[in-house]
């Protein structure tokens, strides 16, 4: 198995080199609408894509002046807080969570409009906020109105299946969207050998890894698609990384599997393998995704939401996702919201919680961003696969991965703001022909690393609290890196940046 995966990862360190640095003309082909929309936006003028879009030229996050680093310290506390509370006093923390959450948004966000003199930075995270709350909660809700129960014993092999479906889904319907939709239905597969690790695995796979191939899966590919990187970029540039690090993540845990010698139940023959109820609940989905891409920055009919001269910090989207969430829920069969266990813990946690990370983290980014436009020069692509990772791991992955890529493109003279030239940066022609393999790295690590902590991506916290809803003992948040993704998952990207990125095995 190991040597099958090593040539995986020598074949596509092998396709890599060979491939032409311009995407293919089919490929090309296929992104011209997208590049085409992006175009007549840019052509029309920018200005209310902008409004809309963050501010790449003061900070990416419109921070302007860098804030001081002392006020990185609420967010500091506020990850503490989360890795210590569930373990030291569960009770306190359990009722009192959204409380510290806000009262260290609060802090931070006092300390912009009075002692910085901006609210720009706040505005920015209550729109970002408002358009990730928006997408979580609608395909939480919409996916939960969804009964899937396959009528079969749960063995090693049919969960690594079962795995790396949902893995190649979620880049269809979002991480979010695929881990909820077959979250319950693993679980069940499961019964009577269901352990923490399952969880774990369905968190470093179907949450995250999984939604690397398309814009679609994950929140900073999905950026880069709004700021001009072709749709298909992505899976042409990534899934000779993607589909190696999937099936050794995939190995190790058949490893684990095959070491649990308790047995499921039988499958019973009179019932069909798959059963899926909630069918009208796919066309909800359906429609949160294509709501995803009404945004100023592809369209520009879109119009900006203001009052007055006021930003309203979302837009027609956020309005669509969230009507669509009320409507799922209403129009959900209640048998199959009972078969599911609904409840609203999952995302009332995570919307609480990630309320005070995207509000403190702001003067991490704004110190992040000038860190890397200032040493962008010195920066290799090792050093900004590492940098995205890393921080993607602690902080938003999204804001990370704009920040970084900006930083790289001004590596290249390149300006993140200007559509051509995102594109120019993605598949060079008379750019710096090795442009595109920062952006490769970026993309990978955003993606990738989201992996590595709960509050990495959105699903993983989610997951986890239906799991734990079900009686299942998930691991502790320092419990998740120390035992799981540190040893497991950190060797792998390790590989990932030997066979790709470090210059002795594959050359740009």
């Amino acid at each position: 198995m190991v040597m099958i995966l090593a040539i995986g990862f020598c074949s596509g360190a092998a396709y890599a080199q060979a491939v032409d640095v311009a995407t293919p003309d089919v490929v090309a082909a296929a992104d011209s609408a997208g590049v085409a929309a992006h175009d007549l936006a840019q052509e029309a003028g920018t200005e209310s894509a902008d409004e809309h879009a963050t501010d790449v030229e003061e900070g990416d996050h419109g921070h302007g002046e860098v804030p001081p680093v002392w006020l990185v310290l609420p967010f500091v506390i506020l990850l503490v807080m989360i890795a210590t509370g569930p373990l030291f006093y569960a009770h306190h923390w359990h009722h009192h969570y959204p409380k510290y959450a806000i009262a260290l948004g609060l802090i931070v966000a006092v300390a912009y409009i009075f002692g910085l003199g901006t609210a720009t930075p706040v505005v920015h995270a209550i729109q970002e906020y408002l358009a990730f709350i928006a997408l979580v909660a609608s395909l939480f809700i919409a996916a939960s109105g969804i009964y899937v129960k396959v009528n079969a014993r749960g063995t090693p092999w049919s969960n690594a299946f079962l795995l790396f479906v949902a893995s190649v889904i979620a880049n269809l319907i979002a991480t979010t969207g695929s881990a909820m939709l077959f979250i319950r239905c693993y679980m069940r597969l499961n019964t009577g050998r269901l352990k923490a690790y399952h969880i774990v695995f369905f968190i470093f796979l179907v949450a995250n890894v999984g939604g690397a191939l398309t814009p679609i899966g994950d929140p900073p590919l999905f950026l880069g698609f709004l700021r001009g990187v072709p749709f298909f970029w992505t899976f042409t540039h990534v899934w000779y990384i993607w589909l190696p690090t999937t099936l050794l993540i995939l190995a190790v845990f058949l490893a684990f599997d095959f070491r649990n010698k308790d047995v499921s139940q039988d499958a019973d023959p009179s019932l069909p393998t798959v059963q899926v109820e909630g069918m009208k609940s796919f066309i909800w989905i359906a429609i949160i995704i294509v709501s995803v891409f009404i945004d100023p920055n592809v369209f520009e009919w879109v119009p900006v939401l203001h009052v007055g001269d006021i930003h309203i910090p979302f837009g027609i989207r956020e309005i669509i996702m969230l009507t669509v969430a009320v409507l799922a829920y209403r129009s959900a069969d209640r048998t199959v919201l009972e078969k599911n266990e609904f409840n609203f813990e999952p995302i009332r946690e995570v919307g609480w919680l990630f309320l005070g990370i995207f509000a403190t983290m702001q003067p991490a980014l704004a110190n992040i961003a000038a860190f890397a436009q200032n040493n962008a020069e010195s920066l290799t692509v090792g050093m900004f696969y590492f940098g995205t990772g890393i921080l993607s791991a602690i902080l938003d992955n999204a804001p990370t991965y704009l920040n970084f890529v900006s930083a790289a493109m001004g590596k290249f003279g390149l300006d993140v703001n200007v559509v051509s030239q995102v594109k120019e940066f993605a598949e060079p022609a008379l750019a710096d022909p090795e442009s595109w393999f920062f952006l490769q790295a970026i993309s990978v690590a955003a993606v990738f690393f989201g992996a590595m902590s709960y509050i990495g991506n959105a699903p993983n916290f989610m997951v986890k609290a239906i799991a734990e809803a079900k009686g299942v003992e998930t691991p502790s948040f320092m419990g998740y890196i120390w035992r799981y993704s540190i040893p497991i998952l950190l060797p792998i990207y390790v590989l990932v940046y030997i066979v790709f990125y470090s210059g002795w095995i594959l050359q740009p």
